[in-house]
Formats: structure tokens, C-alpha cells, sequence
């Protein structure tokens, strides 16, 4: 088989959307695909997965929310050119839940929210619809959103505490 970096966006795209429809979002091949798409959206978007990741891995050791804007500033890139890239399919934190199933990370954008709930660690209505949205499509059963997304963050918080015990 020819290497996935060989492939067009369009047949990645393709694949990983039979993996979801097959309900193999667990499959090596799967995992491998996520990445190679996130990797191609940071040239793209100019938004840094590796730069966001390490990011919400600082916030998640530290216990505290980062928002979207944090994520932009992190990549050097002006609010108003990011914006557009940062939510929706396709969007950069949707390409950050990929990278977090594809790494077997927690889903670390669950602590990524609105300014209104950088202190409550909450989503506005249209962002959870969207990270439930995002999980659903990894292979996640989400039926309450909001109690989802809860766990979700509690989980992530959780794993950080684990981080910051294994580094000192």
C-alpha cells in the first residue's frame, strides 16, 4: 500500500469516513488517518496541533480551562483569522480530538471553552453540540451532552493530576 502522505486530502477523508461508518474508529489504519488529517490542517490554518495539544496538556497538570482565543495566541495567530478555523467539522478542535483518540489521550478539548466559562470550566450551547458532536464521531456514545462534556473535562483534570505526580 502506498504511504498515506502519497494519498490526496480527499481519499483520506474518504477512508476515515468509512472507518466512522463501519464503526471502526478503533482500527490502526483509523488512527493513522486521524493523524496524517491533522497533520495537513496545521499547514493549511496556520493553528499548530502540536502547540494546542501541548497547551491544553499544561492546563490539563495545572486543572484549569484554556479558551479558544488561548489556542490562537499559542500559534501566533490573530483572533479574527482563527476564529473560522477553530470550531465546526473540520474545524482545528475537532483535528485536536482526532490527535487525543489517535494518541490515546484523554479528550483534552473537553477543557478548551468560551471566555464566558474560562472560570466554570462550561460550554455555551453551540460549542457542547459540537464536542459532542466531535465525540460521537470518534466512537463515543454521548446521550446527555452536558453531563458528557463534564466527565469529559473531570477526566482530562483527573489525567493531569497523574501527569504532574509522574514528573516530579
Amino acid at each position: 500500500m502506498a504511504s498515506l502522505t502519497e494519498k490526496t486530502d480527499t481519499e483520506i477523508n474518504q477512508w476515515i469516513h468509512n472507518h466512522e461508518q463501519k464503526g471502526a474508529t478503533s482500527a490502526q489504519l483509523y488512527l493513522q488517518l486521524l493523524e496524517e488529517r491533522a497533520r495537513r490542517s496545521q499547514g493549511k490554518g496556520h493553528l499548530s496541533i502540536d502547540i494546542s495539544l501541548e497547551l491544553l496538556v499544561q492546563a490539563a497538570i495545572e486543572q484549569r480551562c484554556v479558551t479558544y482565543g488561548d489556542l490562537a495566541k499559542a500559534s501566533k495567530v490573530e483572533w479574527g483569522q482563527a476564529r473560522h478555523r477553530m470550531s465546526g467539522a473540520n474545524g482545528h478542535l475537532d483535528r485536536l480530538l482526532d490527535v487525543c483518540h489517535a494518541r490515546g489521550l484523554p479528550m483534552l478539548p473537553a477543557i478548551c471553552v468560551n471566555e464566558s466559562g474560562r472560570g466554570t470550566g462550561e460550554l455555551e450551547a453551540s460549542a457542547l453540540g459540537g464536542f459532542a458532536a466531535g465525540a460521537r464521531r470518534v466512537g463515543f456514545a454521548v446521550e446527555d451532552e452536558l453531563s458528557f462534556h463534564r466527565q469529559t473535562r473531570d477526566a482530562c483534570w483527573q489525567w493531569g493530576k497523574e501527569q504532574s505526580r509522574t514528573r516530579l
